[in-house]
């Protein structure tokens, strides 16, 4: 029987802007089983950030967070921030998308990812070491003993993110929050990384929320997709399903802006509609559209079912 490591259900996130409450989510529900790689996709200001710092309770003072979030059995809505340290790389960790933003420009790498276990273990400094030259040998690092002296501007761009996921695997976390981890890179190391991050997931137990706008990677790496788009989830389903029989006309629309190289010479094609500011975007006004006479066929078209 399939265990669910995490689940989300009917989580609502609002931010207090002025005087004005937007929400940001609303009625968010999906699972991750364990030993599983669940898909976040969507455009940009989708909601798929914001659901990942949801999950790791890394949100501004200004949020109000109602539904709920287990890992395990354990609730994780209202934790303190004691509790919030206890749980971080203990239990879920993030590899951030760009890691020249995220690393610190003037600490070594190899003291970066020993940090993580001089806050959470109490190893001594030459297990810590040793512990930080076997991950950083594990992610693909060569020569991680002299690696470890070098700083984030000395190694190169996939180095770098190899670096970021040695971080948030030091210590072995059961989920593993992975936010575009491959967008900054170029198309050959972004490979790598996507084979690394497979190889991984094969020999750890645990679990990986994916978070993605490019369908290619998506497929590569999960198994089972949630589509979002203003904040809510469209559609959701095993990755088979959402690339070969999308029933949603939003996931139909992503799918069809997928460049395809049989189509050269051909204007791109991208969905009419932009994703609505948090600002433009009032509770129960879903999906947030301000219809012209110019879009409004394509509105119908792309959200039949809330259409008014």
């Amino acid at each position: 029987m399939v265990k669910s490591l995490l689940e989300v259900k009917n989580l609502n996130v609002s931010f207090k802007i002025g005087k004005e409450t937007h929400p940001a989510l609303e009625n968010v529900s999906f699972t991750i089983d364990e030993n599983s790689v669940v898909g976040l996709v969507g455009e940009s200001g989708s909601g798929k950030s914001i659901t990942a710092h949801s999950i790791l309770g890394i949100l501004p003072t200004n949020t109000h967070i109602e539904g709920s979030i287990t890992l395990g059995d354990e609730e994780l809505i209202h934790k303190s921030q004691k509790e919030w340290r206890g749980i971080r790389s203990n239990e879920i960790s993030l590899i951030f998308q760009e890691p020249m933003t995220s690393l610190n420009p003037l600490m070594k790498v190899g003291k970066q990812i020993s940090e993580v276990l001089k806050k959470h273990t109490k190893d001594s400094k030459e297990t810590r070491y040793q512990k930080t030259i076997d991950m950083m040998r594990e992610v693909g690092l060569n020569r991680p003993e002299s690696l470890y002296h070098s700083y984030p501007h000395e190694l190169s761009g996939g180095m770098r993110q190899r670096i970021v996921i040695a971080i948030a695997l030091i210590n072995h976390p059961k989920l593993i929050i992975a936010d575009e981890p491959t967008t900054a890179l170029d198309v050959t190391i972004q490979a790598q990384i996507i084979k690394l991050l497979k190889e991984i997931m094969n020999k750890r137990s645990g679990a990986m929320l994916f978070i993605s706008h490019d369908w290619g990677v998506i497929s590569q790496v999960c198994d089972y997709v949630v589509v979002m788009y203003a904040g809510r989830i469209v559609e959701q389903g095993p990755i088979e399903k959402l690339l070969y029989k999308p029933e949603h006309p939003y996931t139909r629309g992503l799918l069809k802006a997928i460049p395809d190289f049989r189509k050269k010479g051909e204007d791109l094609y991208t969905i009419p509609l932009r994703v609505p500011a948090l600002t433009e975007r009032k509770k129960g006004n879903w999906p947030y559209i301000k219809i012209t006479e110019q879009n409004e066929w394509h509105a119908k078209e792309i959200f039949p079912e809330i259409y008014i």
